[in-house]
C-alpha cells in the first residue's frame, strides 16, 4: 500500500512522564507510494529509555493486551480521542455524467455512503437515462466520531450499478476527507444582523438616478415621519452654485438616453473595475511607501529629512513637466455623465459564490487504479461521474432551534426548504460578450473563431458568423436553448478555429454547471439590475418584478413580509427600505410604484435575519477557456453571462440587443489655409539667406497609408506658408467607443478582411520640401478629434502651451462642434529632447455624416466642385530650375543690382578703349593706302 516517516517523540529515563509533553498528540502522517500519494495514517509515537529499574519504570497501560496476535498493546487514555454520538444526515439528490462501466453504460446505480464503519444506503434509480434524481431525498444514520473535529475519520461515498442477477458493479468512489464544512453550528443570534429588535432603516433615494421624483428622508427609525424634497429644485440650487462658485469643477453631463445602449453600460462597468483596481494599486504602493520611509528615518536619523523634502520637489516638477503634443487633453477630461452600471467580474461566476454550493454540492466520483502505471495520470482523467448532494453532521440529540420552528418535516431533518428534484423545463439563454486573450490557431498568429454551444443534444454552431484573424473577438450573440433539468444540466460554451480546408479546431471551451446555478439560493437564474426601468437601454429584463421576487423569497424563507406602505417604503422582517415611489414611463409620464424600494430590499437580502444571502447581481463574468489536448493551460479567456427561466412561469420578454455596434460612416474635410512662425531651414545657393520650402502633409490615425499632402510653398522667407488646400478623410466611426473602425486585409492572399479599431486622431505635420534629398521634417501636432485645444484666433494669440497642456484651454469635440477653424502650434522635439515651436498652422476641421457629404459634394484639393481660390503666394514663391529668368530676376538682381550696374559700367568703360584700340590700326592702314 506505501509507507510513511515520522519522528517520535523521545522521552528520557530521568524525565516524568507528565503534560505538557507527554502523552503526544495525535497526528496524520501522509502515507506515500514512490512518489504518488496513498493515504494518511493517524497514529502517535513516542520513544521511551529503558532506565536502570528496566520496564518497571515505564509508564503503566491501562486494559487488555492482545497476546493472541503479538504484543498489541491498548491505545492509553491520554492519547485515545474522547468519542461521541453524532448523527449524519445524507442528501441525495442525484447523479451525473456516469460514464460506462466494462462498455456497459450505467442504468440502476445506487450510492453508499460509510463513515466509521457505520453507512446509510440511498434509494435505487431504476432509469438513469430518463431520470438521474434518487425519489428519497434524506438519509441518516448514526456513529460514535471523536470530539476533536481534526480527528475524524474520512467518509467514503461509493456508487455501484445494480446489474442482472444481484451483480453489483462499483461505479466510482469518493473520499470526503473533512467534515469540519459540513458539521452543523448553531447560528449566532448575538451578531448584529440577527437582532430582531427594533426596525433598522435603509434609504436608499440617493442612489437612484431617476429625474424629477421626490425623495424621501425617514427622520427617526421609531416613527413614520417622513419629509418630501423636490429633487428639480435642489438640481437648480446647485446649478446655480456652480455657476457662482470656481469654474474648475467640470459638470457632469447628462447622457443622451437614445445614444445610450447594453454597450455603454458594459464600458462603464469595465472603467469603474478599472478604476478600483487602480486605487487599490495606488493605496498598497502609499503603504509601502510609508513603511519604506518609516524604516528609513527609524535606521538614518532626522538628517534624511531635506533629502526626502527634495525629492518629493523633484517628482512633483516630474509631474508638472509637460505631457507632449495632443496628450494634454487626456489630463483635463470631463467627469464621465452618470449610467447605470452592472457588475463584471473578472473571474468565474462560481468563485464569487463558493460554486453555489450553498446547499447542493458536487463530488467527484472517481475509478481507482490498475496499477502504479497509472500514477501519472490527472484526477480529471479518472473522473468518472459525479454525486450531487450533501451532508449535515451533528451531535445526537437533534437541535431544538430547528424542530421549534414553524413548518419543520422532520422527513427532511436538517434539509429543511429545500426544493423539489423532480424534472423541469427551463429556458437558457446564454450571452456570449467576447474573447480575450485567445490561443494564435493560424500559422500568421491569428485565429478566426466562432462560436459552439452544447447543452444536453442541443448543439449550436455558429460557423457562418465566424470573426476573421481576430484573438480578441467581440461576438455579441445570445442564444437561446430550452433544457430540461436534470437530464440536461452542464452548459459547455466552446471557441473553434474557423478553417478553409480542413476540419476547425478547438481552441478552448468551459463547462458550467446549470443546476447548481438554478436550485442555488443566490439566485443565479437572472441578475438583478440597479435601478428599475420599463425602458431604455436598462429594461428590466426578469419576467417577475423585484415585488413579486421578494414576496417569493420572504414565502419561502418563512420571513414576516414584505409590508408596503406607505408610498416609497417596505418592511422585511425587522428591516424598513425607502425609496422613490413613482416611475417614468417611455412618453414622460409618471406613475407610482412599489419596484423601486422591493428593488432596494433585494440589493439589501444579505442583512434579512437568519435567511438573508447576497443575491447575484446583472453582471458579467470571464470564464477561462481550457482545452483537453493542451491540460492546465489557459487557451483565452471568455466574458458571458446566462439567464435560465422556468418554462412553467410566465415567458421572458425578447434577449437583449447586445450585438456589436456598427460604425457610422463620417467625413472630415480638413483646409489647410495658411502657415506662419515655420522654423526656416534652408540656406539660399546664391544669396545665403534662410529659406524653407513648405508643405504640409495631414492624415488620420491608421490610415498612415492614405496620407494626404498640400502643393509647396516655396522659397518662404518669413516661415508664412498660403495653400488653401482641402482633405477629405472618409471613415468609419464608433460613437460610444470613440474609435475608428478600418477594416483590410492584411496581404494580397488574405481571404477575409480584419478588422481594428483606433483611437480618432488627426495628425498635421509641416515638412521642408528637398529635391535631391529626402524632405525634411519640421513640427506636428496629433488632436484627438473627440477632446482637442480650440485653435487660436489669431497666429499671435497660437502658444506652444496649448498643446503641452500647460496653459487652460476649452476643449471641444468636432463630433460635436462639426466646424472648427483656428490656428494650432506644431511642435518638435530638440537636441536635449524637450519640445519647442516649430511652426503654426491655420486649418479649418469641417465633420460631415456620409448622406450630409453625398448632398454637398466637394473637390480634393482646389479641384471641382466647389474649388477653393489659388492662394495668393509672393512673386518669390516657385521653383527655380523650372524659371531661371525667373529666378535670376529674384534671387540675383533684387541682391545683387548695384553691384551688376557698378560691373556693367566697368565693362562698358573697359570696352570703349578695347574698341578705339581694336579699330585704330585699321584706320590708319586705309588713310596710308588712300582707301
Amino acid at each position: 500500500m506505501g509507507r510513511t516517516f515520522a519522528k517520535p517523540l523521545v522521552k528520557m529515563a530521568d524525565e516524568a512522564y507528565c503534560p505538557p509533553r507527554f502523552p503526544p498528540q495525535l497526528e496524520y502522517y501522509q502515507i506515500y507510494r514512490g512518489n504518488a500519494t496513498a493515504g494518511d495514517l493517524l497514529a502517535a509515537f513516542e520513544l521511551l529509555q529503558i532506565g536502570p529499574a528496566g520496564k518497571a519504570d515505564l509508564p503503566p497501560i491501562n486494559g487488555p493486551v492482545d497476546v493472541d496476535r503479538g504484543p498489541i498493546m491498548p491505545v492509553p487514555v491520554g492519547i485515545r480521542p474522547v468519542l461521541s454520538k453524532y448523527r449524519v444526515e445524507v442528501l441525495f439528490w442525484g447523479l451525473r455524467d456516469l460514464k460506462r462501466v466494462n462498455l456497459a453504460q450505467v442504468d440502476r446505480p445506487r450510492v453508499d455512503i460509510e463513515c466509521a464503519g457505520k453507512g446509510v444506503q440511498s434509494s435505487l434509480i431504476h432509469n438513469y437515462k430518463k431520470n438521474p434524481n434518487f425519489n428519497t431525498l434524506v438519509k441518516w444514520f448514526e456513529v460514535d466520531l471523536p470530539e476533536n473535529e481534526l480527528l475524524h475519520p474520512p467518509l467514503n461515498i461509493r456508487v455501484v450499478d445494480c446489474r442482472a442477477f444481484g451483480r453489483y458493479t462499483l461505479v466510482g468512489s469518493h473520499a470526503v476527507s473533512s467534515l469540519r464544512r459540513f458539521i452543523y453550528r448553531p447560528p449566532d443570534r448575538s451578531a448584529p444582523n440577527w437582532n430582531t429588535t427594533g426596525e433598522v432603516v435603509v434609504n436608499m433615494e440617493p442612489e437612484v438616478p431617476i429625474k424629477k421624483l421626490e425623495t424621501m428622508v425617514k427622520l427617526d427609525a421609531t416613527s413614520d415621519a417622513v419629509i418630501k424634497v423636490d429633487v428639480a429644485e435642489e438640481e437648480k440650487e446647485k446649478k446655480k452654485k456652480k455657476k457662482k462658485g470656481s469654474s474648475e469643477e467640470p459638470e457632469e453631463e447628462e447622457p443622451d438616453e437614445s445614444m445610450l445602449d447594453w454597450w455603454s453600460k458594459y464600458f462603464a462597468s469595465i472603467d469603474t473595475m478599472k478604476e478600483q483596481l487602480r486605487q487599490q494599486e495606488a493605496s498598497g504602493m502609499d503603504l509601502e511607501d510609508k513603511e519604506e520611509t518609516d524604516n528609513t528615518e527609524g535606521l538614518k536619523g532626522p538628517v534624511k529629512g531635506k533629502e526626502k523634502a527634495k525629492a518629493t520637489k523633484e517628482e512633483k516638477k516630474k509631474k508638472t513637466q509637460s505631457p507632449g503634443p495632443g496628450q494634454g487633453s487626456e489630463a483635463s477630461e470631463k467627469k464621465k455623465p452618470k449610467i447605470d452600471e452592472l457588475k463584471v467580474y473578472p473571474k468565474e461566476l462560481e468563485s464569487e459564490f463558493d460554486n453555489f454550493e450553498d446547499w447542493l454540492h458536487t463530488f467527484n466520483l472517481l475509478r481507482g487504479k490498475t496499477g502504479d502505471d497509472e500514477d501519472g495520470s490527472t484526477e480529471e482523467e479518472r473522473i468518472v461521474g459525479r454525486f450531487k448532494g450533501s451532508l449535515c453532521v451533528y451531535k445526537v440529540p437533534h437541535p431544538e432551534d430547528m424542530s421549534r420552528e414553524a413548518g419543520y418535516d422532520p422527513t427532511y431533518g436538517m434539509f429543511q426548504g429545500i426544493p423539489s428534484n423532480d424534472p423541469i423545463n427551463v429556458l437558457v439563454r446564454v450571452y456570449v460578450v467576447r474573447a480575450t486573450d485567445l490561443h494564435p490557431a493560424d500559422i500568421n498568429g491569428k485565429a478566426d473563431p466562432y462560436i459552439v454551444i452544447r447543452l444536453g443534444k442541443t448543439d449550436i454552431r455558429d460557423k457562418e458568423n465566424y470573426i476573421s484573424k481576430q484573438l480578441n473577438p467581440v461576438f455579441g450573440k445570445s442564444f437561446d436553448i430550452e433544457a430540461s433539468f436534470p437530464m440536461e444540466s452542464m452548459l459547455t460554451v466552446a471557441v473553434y478555429d474557423w478553417d478553409l480546408v480542413g476540419t476547425d479546431d478547438l481552441i478552448g471551451e468551459t463547462k458550467i454547471d446549470l443546476e447548481n446555478r438554478f436550485y442555488s439560493k443566490h439566485r443565479a437564474t437572472c441578475g438583478i439590475t440597479q435601478t428599475y426601468s420599463t425602458h431604455g437601454y436598462n429594461i428590466w429584463r426578469d419576467p417577475m418584478k423585484p415585488s413579486q421576487i421578494l414576496t417569493r423569497l420572504c414565502k419561502d424563507g418563512k420571513v414576516d413580509g414584505p409590508h408596503f406602505g406607505p408610498p416609497g417604503r417596505v418592511k422585511v422582517s425587522n428591516r424598513v427600505f425607502t425609496g422613490p415611489s413613482e416611475i417614468e414611463d417611455e412618453n414622460g409620464q409618471r406613475r407610482p410604484t412599489e419596484e423601486h424600494v422591493a428593488l432596494c430590499a433585494l440589493w439589501h437580502w444579505e442583512d434579512i435575519p437568519r435567511v438573508g444571502c447576497r443575491l447575484v447581481p446583472e453582471h458579467v463574468e470571464t470564464r477561462p477557456l481550457l482545452n483537453p489536448d493542451k491540460p492546465g493551460i489557459e487557451q483565452g479567456r471568455l466574458e458571458l453571462w446566462v439567464d435560465m427561466f422556468p418554462m412553467d412561469m410566465p415567458a421572458p420578454g425578447t434577449p437583449l440587443d447586445i450585438s456589436p455596434r456598427k460604425p457610422k460612416k463620417y467625413e472630415l474635410r480638413v483646409i489647410v489655409w495658411n502657415t506662419d512662425e515655420v522654423v526656416l531651414e534652408d540656406d539660399d545657393f546664391f544669396t545665403g539667406e534662410k529659406s524653407s520650402d513648405i508643405f504640409v502633409r495631414g492624415w488620420l490615425k491608421g490610415q498612415q497609408e492614405d496620407k494626404q499632402d498640400t502643393d509647396v510653398h516655396y522659397h518662404s522667407l518669413t516661415g508664412e506658408g498660403n495653400f488653401n488646400w482641402r482633405y477629405l478623410f472618409p471613415f468609419d466611426y464608433l460613437a460610444a467607443e470613440e474609435k475608428i473602425v478600418i477594416s483590410k486585409k492584411e496581404s494580397m492572399f488574405s481571404w477575409d478582411e480584419t478588422e481594428y479599431k483606433i483611437p480618432a486622431r488627426l495628425t498635421l505635420q509641416i515638412w521642408d520640401a528637398d529635391h535631391f534629398s529626402a524632405d525634411d521634417f519640421l513640427g506636428a501636432i496629433e488632436l484627438d478629434l473627440n477632446r482637442f485645444p480650440r485653435g487660436a484666433k489669431t497666429a499671435k494669440q497660437c502658444t506652444m502651451e496649448m498643446a503641452t497642456g500647460e496653459v487652460d484651454v476649452p476643449l471641444v469635440s468636432i463630433f460635436k462642434q462639426k466646424r472648427v477653424k483656428g490656428w494650432w502650434p506644431l511642435l518638435a522635439r530638440n537636441e536635449n529632447d524637450e519640445f519647442e515651436l516649430t511652426g503654426k498652422v491655420e486649418a479649418e476641421l469641417h465633420l460631415l455624416t456620409a448622406e450630409e457629404a453625398e448632398k454637398n459634394p466637394v473637390g480634393l484639393a482646389r479641384n471641382e466642385p466647389d474649388p477653393l481660390e489659388k492662394p495668393n503666394r509672393p512673386d518669390t514663391s516657385f521653383l527655380w530650375l523650372l524659371n531661371p529668368l525667373k529666378s535670376a530676376r529674384y534671387l540675383l538682381w533684387h541682391t545683387y543690382r548695384r553691384l551688376l550696374l557698378k560691373l556693367l559700367l566697368l565693362v562698358l568703360l573697359l570696352l570703349l578703349p578695347a574698341l578705339f584700340l581694336y579699330s585704330v590700326p585699321g584706320y590708319l592702314a586705309k588713310k596710308i593706302l588712300g582707301a
